[in-house]
C-alpha cells in the first residue's frame, strides 16, 4: 500500500524538561533529540511504520542541517523526494520544549512560508494522498495530479484552501481550525473530521452523516506530533478500511499510543504491529 504525503519537512531539536522555562530563565533539559519533523513529514514516519510505502514530496536543500533531517527520513523509511535539492538555504527549524510530568509541550518555529519553488515533479503512484498546504504550488499540483483520495492536514487556514478545498476529499481538521464561511462542505469537500486532543474526534458529511469516535483515556508521556501520527495513520487507514469511523478508530488507537512513548522516534516500533493487510 503506497501512501504520497506533500509538504512541510523541518529540523526539530527536542529538549525534555521538568518544568518549561518562564521568560527569562534558564532550565536544563533532562535529554536532546533531532529528528525530522513538520506534519506531512511526521505522517510519512507514521505511514512507514504501519507498514506502507511512505513518500514525502517536499524541499529540504543543501544546508549541513538538511543532512540530519535526511538522515533520519532514511531511517524510518521513508522515501524523499527533495524538489529544490541545491538549495543553500537552512531548512525550517523548530525548537521544542516538552515537560517531562505530563508531555506537553511549546514549540518555537520557522516555517516554510517566504520558500517559492518551481513544482517539476511526476508524481509516484499512489493509493492515498496527504496534503499539509504548507507549499501551496506543491499541494495545488498533488491535488490536481493524482485518482487518489486527497487527505488534508488542516492546521490552521491558509490562503491556498480557498482553490484547494474543492480538490479534498477529506479534510481533518485541528481543533483550532476555522474557515472563513461558508463552511468546508459548501467549499466541496465531502468529508470534514475535526480532532479535540483527548476529546471526541467528531465527524461528518456532505450527504448530511455525523457522528463521533471517543478517544482512549492513556497516560500522556510526550505530545508532540501527536495530531501529526493522527493524520498518518488515518491516511494508511483510508486505504485499508471501509468507514469514516473505523477510519478515526484506526487513528486514534495510533496517535494514543505515540502520547505513551518519550522522545519523537521510540512509539514507531509500538505501532509496527498495528501493520493490517
Amino acid at each position: 500500500m503506497k501512501v504520497l504525503l506533500a509538504g512541510l519537512c523541518t529540523v526539530d531539536v527536542v529538549q525534555r524538561v521538568e518544568e518549561l522555562p518562564a521568560p527569562g530563565e534558564k532550565v536544563q533539559s533532562l535529554r536532546v533529540d533531532v529528528a525530522a519533523g513538520g506534519p506531512a513529514t511526521n505522517a510519512a514516519v507514521t505511514a512507514a511504520a504501519l507498514g506502507a510505502e511512505a513518500t514525502l514530496l517536499t524541499v529540504l536543500g543543501a544546508h549541513p542541517l538538511a543532512a540530519l533531517a535526511r538522515a533520519d527520513l532514511e531511517a524510518c523509511g521513508v522515501r524523499l523526494i527533495d524538489l529544490a535539492p541545491g538549495l543553500p538555504d537552512p531548512p525550517p527549524l523548530s525548537a521544542v520544549a516538552v515537560r517531562e510530568r505530563d508531555g506537553e509541550r511549546t514549540v518555537v518555529a520557522r516555517n516554510a512560508a517566504e520558500r517559492r519553488f518551481p513544482v517539476k515533479v511526476t508524481l509516484p503512484e499512489a493509493d492515498v494522498v496527504l496534503v499539509d498546504g504548507h507549499y501551496p504550488e506543491l499541494a495545488l499540483a498533488v491535488a490536481r495530479g493524482t485518482e487518489a483520495p486527497v487527505v488534508l492536514d488542516a492546521g490552521s487556514w491558509k490562503p491556498v484552501l480557498d482553490e484547494l478545498l474543492p480538490l479534498v476529499d477529506v479534510a481533518a481538521c485541528s481543533a483550532h481550525f476555522t474557515a472563513p464561511e461558508p463552511g468546508l462542505h459548501a467549499r466541496g469537500v465531502p468529508t470534514v473530521i475535526t480532532t479535540a486532543g483527548p476529546g471526541p474526534v467528531r465527524w461528518s458529511t456532505a450527504d448530511g452523516g455525523s457522528g463521533e469516535v471517543p478517544v482512549a483515556d492513556v497516560e500522556a508521556r510526550d505530545t508532540l506530533g501527536a495530531g501529526d501520527v493522527w493524520h498518518g495513520a488515518f491516511a494508511v487507514a483510508v486505504a485499508r478500511e471501509p468507514t469514516v469511523t473505523a477510519r478515526i478508530r484506526f487513528a486514534n488507537e495510533v496517535a494514543a499510543e505515540r502520547v505513551r512513548h518519550v522522545g519523537p522516534r521510540s512509539w514507531t516500533t509500538a505501532i509496527a504491529g498495528r501493520n493490517r493487510t
